[in-house]
C-alpha cells in the first residue's frame, strides 16, 4: 500500500497537484480519502463524482461510494484555485462489487407491509434523518482515533442483502453487536448530538454529527442518556442497547453517513485511524 501511494504521489506532480489516495479501487458501500498537499498559491475547494459534490476541508476529502453504484470507472474531478485562477484536475477510481452476503429474517409483519399511518409515519422521520445527513457542518469535532461502540461480538456485517419475511428486499446498512437489553453504548467519537428520537423502523435511536459531513447512528435503543443539541465526548455512555424498531432480537445497530451517503462503519473508521 505504501508503494502505491508513493505512486499515485508522484504521478500527481504530472497533474499539477500533489496527493495522496487511500484507495484507488473502492467497493460499493465504502470510503475513499483523498489528502492534498499544501502548496503556496493553490486553495483546494471542492471534488466532484458525476452530479454529487464533496467540500474540501483543508486538505482533505472523503469520498463516499453508495451501496447502490454499479461497478465502473469514476472520476473525481477537483475544483481548486492556482494563483487566483480556477482550475479543475481528474483523479480517476475505480468501484468494484463488495460480494456482500445475503440472508433472509423473520421480523413483526407490521414492520414490512406497513399500514397507511405507519407509511406516513415512516416517511416523516426519513426525511427528517435525510435533511440532517446532508447538512454539512464547517466545525471538524474529531482530534483522535475513533473507538467502537461497545466490546461485542459483531453478529452482522456492513452490506448483507436482505429479505423480509420473504419478500421485503433491502440492505444491512449498519454493523450489528450483540447486546443484551441495557447494555452501555458509547459514543464512538467527539460531536453533537442532532437527533434523539423513537423511530418506527431504528426504534429508539441517537444521531451524532461528527463535523465535516461525517454522522454516527445508534439504533433499537431502550434508554437515552443525551439530549438533543448536547455535546459529547469520545467514550461517554449515551444509553443503553435494546429490541424497540423492526429487529429480531436485542443488539446495538451502529451505522454512518458521510456526506449524506451511507457506508460501511468499520471500514470509515479504520481508514481515518490510520491518519490520526
Amino acid at each position: 500500500m505504501r508503494i502505491l501511494l508513493l505512486a499515485l504521489f508522484l504521478l500527481s506532480n504530472l497533474f499539477g497537484i500533489r496527493f495522496e489516495i487511500s484507495n484507488t479501487e473502492i467497493k460499493n458501500g465504502q470510503t475513499a480519502l483523498i489528502k492534498f498537499e499544501k502548496e503556496d498559491g493553490i486553495n483546494y475547494n471542492y471534488a466532484k463524482v458525476e452530479d454529487k459534490k464533496y467540500m474540501i476541508f483543508s486538505d482533505y476529502v472523503f469520498i463516499p461510494v453508495s451501496y447502490y453504484q454499479k461497478p465502473k470507472k469514476l472520476d473525481v474531478v477537483v475544483h481548486y484555485t492556482k494563483n487566483n485562477k480556477e482550475k479543475t484536475k481528474i483523479i480517476p477510481i475505480k468501484v468494484v462489487d463488495g460480494g456482500y452476503e445475503k440472508e433472509t429474517l423473520k421480523v413483526d409483519g407490521s414492520k414490512v407491509k406497513l399500514s397507511k399511518e405507519n407509511k406516513k409515519r415512516a416517511s416523516k422521520e426519513y426525511t427528517e434523518a435525510i435533511k440532517i445527513y446532508n447538512t454539512t457542518t464547517d466545525k471538524n469535532y474529531v482530534d483522535s482515533k475513533f473507538i467502537m461502540p461497545m466490546e461485542s461480538k459483531i453478529t452482522s456485517d456492513f452490506g448483507r442483502a436482505r429479505t423480509f419475511n420473504g419478500t421485503f428486499k433491502s440492505y444491512h446498512s449498519g454493523t450489528d453487536f450483540r447486546a443484551k437489553v441495557g447494555t452501555p453504548i458509547r459514543c464512538v467519537n467527539d460531536g453533537k448530538v442532532v437527533l434523539v428520537k423513537d423511530r418506527f423502523y431504528s426504534g429508539g435511536s441517537i444521531v451524532v454529527d461528527h463535523g465535516h459531513g461525517v454522522y454516527t447512528c445508534y439504533y433499537h435503543m431502550s434508554k437515552f442518556d443525551v439530549k438533543k443539541g448536547q455535546k459529547v465526548k469520545k467514550g461517554e455512555v449515551i444509553g443503553l442497547s435494546g429490541v424497540s424498531g423492526r429487529v429480531t432480537g436485542p443488539h446495538l445497530h451502529f451505522s454512518a453517513r458521510v456526506s449524506g451517503v451511507q457506508v460501511d462503519p468499520l471500514q470509515f473508521i479504520k481508514l481515518v485511524n490510520k491518519e490520526l
